[in-house]
């Protein structure tokens, strides 16, 4: 080889190589996009500072999205605060809201009372679009510890509400509790294949699957579109599981969550995910707010660390 075939053949070398730096970046870059941090409110809600305050302190703490809650919402519009100006103020933060938490009684039994929880998801979720937000929580709110519960009958209601999702632009995402009636991500799965319906979603939380003893290994049979929002958390090893409590979730990685198993499964499912950090420790209510908020986005990167 001449002195000129070899200079062309580094160069060639050095231009595959750079290729491969270049494609590299951009596949790393790829799966950091795969995450996006939020806060959901609930974790600096007991210093009772009111949702002004809490977008201020999303955004300070450099999330990149949030959760609010409809009661704080209505406290909010009840001392005269306004949707357009509370909508002004999410813009402004640069931290969209994506999920909205609510407790209408849209799954029980008795007819008017169901009526009225349907009513009451129609006008929160017309808040929510008001607000710019694309999706609100649907929990088994007002079904009691004896309750009996036919997933053909709930798959039956949360087909309609899909349906009520599409007519106020905002969907709804079918959310279990561990400690409740409707606690197990299989009944979850089960209702949402009887709504028969593309739209249906589901919200799902570290410390719930923990609680109803999902486990963690159906996260690898559900289709990644079914999640988007999952709520983050971690719990004590020290407490058996049927004595759990929602006071007891801790930051993610302080705890005995299987988080490399949870955000692999996660991170292997098609779509990206927002990863929101819901918590109710009491604690974590009697420190400085911003400081909570700071050091949980910390510990959910620092969790997610290595997984992309």
């Amino acid at each position: 080889m001449n002195r000129r075939d070899a200079i062309k053949a580094a160069s060639v070398t050095t231009g595959l190589g750079l290729l491969g730096t270049v494609g590299f970046a951009k596949e790393k870059k790829k799966q950091a996009d795969k995450f996006k941090f939020s806060l959901n409110t609930s974790t600096i809600s007991g210093q009772k500072l009111g949702v002004q305050k809490y977008i201020e302190i999303a955004a300070r703490a450099g999330y990149d999205c949030m959760e609010l809650w409809l009661p704080d919402l209505k406290v909010y519009m009840d001392n005269g605060g306004t949707l357009p100006a509370l909508k002004k103020l999410i813009d402004d933060s640069k931290v969209p809201v994506v999920n909205a938490i609510g407790f209408a009684p849209w799954m029980i039994d008795d007819e008017e009372k169901r009526n009225a929880g349907f009513k009451q998801m129609r006008q929160e979720m017309e808040i929510m679009a008001a607000l710019g937000c694309p999706r609100i929580a649907a929990p088994s709110a007002g079904i009691g510890p004896t309750a009996q519960l036919d997933m053909f009958i709930v798959g039956e209601r949360f087909a309609k509400l899909i349906e009520l999702g599409k007519e106020t632009g905002v969907t709804p995402q079918l959310e279990f509790w561990g400690a409740s009636r409707f606690h197990h991500i299989g009944q979850a799965l089960m209702a949402s294949a009887v709504a028969n319906n593309p739209g249906a979603k589901i919200l799902a939380d570290v410390y719930h699957l923990f609680r109803g003893n999902s486990g963690f290994e159906s996260l690898k049979m559900i289709d990644g579109s079914m999640i988007e929002i999952f709520h983050m958390n971690d719990y004590p090893g020290s407490i058996p599981r049927e004595k759990q409590e929602d006071k007891d979730r801790i930051y993610p990685g302080d705890g005995v969550a299987p988080f490399k198993q949870i955000l692999t499964d996660l991170k292997n499912m098609k779509g990206p995910k927002v990863l929101s950090l819901e918590l109710f420790n009491r604690e974590y209510w009697a420190q400085d707010p911003l400081q909570v908020a700071k050091t949980g986005l910390e510990k959910m990167k620092k969790v997610v660390q290595g997984i992309v």
